[in-house]
């Protein structure tokens, strides 16, 4: 498995944004830059399945994994259920199931390091701005795209889980011998959600327990 090819950043052209409901700008890489590098990496010899799907009132959500050389990646995927402006009905709900599996594919793509460089505290031009994004400005989520973070003294560990945080949570949980299944287990009965919607107090409280070898 070539790490150098999967980690390496993309390409500012490819790197794209969009401004969030806050105001933040928000950086994504699409589905088909994500299938290119996957394809480049294993010579287009690797597989996605999606294992689950639910529907919700606002959101469809799938878990799906990615297998490629016989190592496997499990994560869940979400998008919202686009709805008509005049009357609230549902447009499409297969396109909006299209649209997570997407996400969940770009998740599991992550787990095998495909846009780490996006999860990172480097500069970010902002668009429109006056210079860069640094610590204090934008982080990104776990589907590649990106949070406002909370301003410092006001709770910065409240945010949602860095890709870092989850990647240490399920590579501690493979090492101490546990499924996915396992820690996704682990999670909801500690604080009622999986392990991709916990925020970052959460996930460190998860990680210390992993590495401090506690019975279970």
């Amino acid at each position: 498995m070539n790490r150098e090819i999967l980690e390496r950043p993309f390409a500012s052209d490819q790197i794209k944004q969009r401004h969030g409901t806050n105001g933040d700008v928000r950086d994504y890489i699409e589905g088909c830059a994500v299938i290119q590098r996957l394809n480049e990496c294993f010579d287009a010899e690797w597989i996605f399945e999606i294992q689950e799907h639910h529907v919700y009132d606002d959101e469809v959500v799938v878990l799906g994994k990615l297998t490629a050389q016989g190592v496997a990646k499990s994560q869940f995927g979400k998008s919202r259920i686009t709805r008509a402006k005049k009357d609230n009905a549902v447009i499409s709900l297969g396109d909006d199931l299209k649209a997570a599996a997407t996400d969940c594919l770009k998740k599991c793509a992550t787990l095998f390091g495909v846009g780490l460089h996006l999860y990172f505290d480097v500069p970010q031009t902002v668009p429109g701005g006056n210079g860069h994004a640094n610590g204090s400005g934008n982080s990104h989520a776990a589907n590649g795209h990106s949070i406002a973070k909370v301003p410092e003294g006001n709770g910065e560990l409240a945010g949602r889980l860095t890709a870092k945080q989850l990647s240490a949570i399920f590579a501690l949980a493979k090492a101490r011998g546990w499924s996915n299944k396992h820690i996704r287990d682990f999670s909801q009965e500690m604080f009622a959600k999986l392990p991709d919607f916990l925020n970052k107090t959460e996930a460190s409280a998860v990680i210390q327990h992993l590495q401090g070898g506690h019975d279970d």
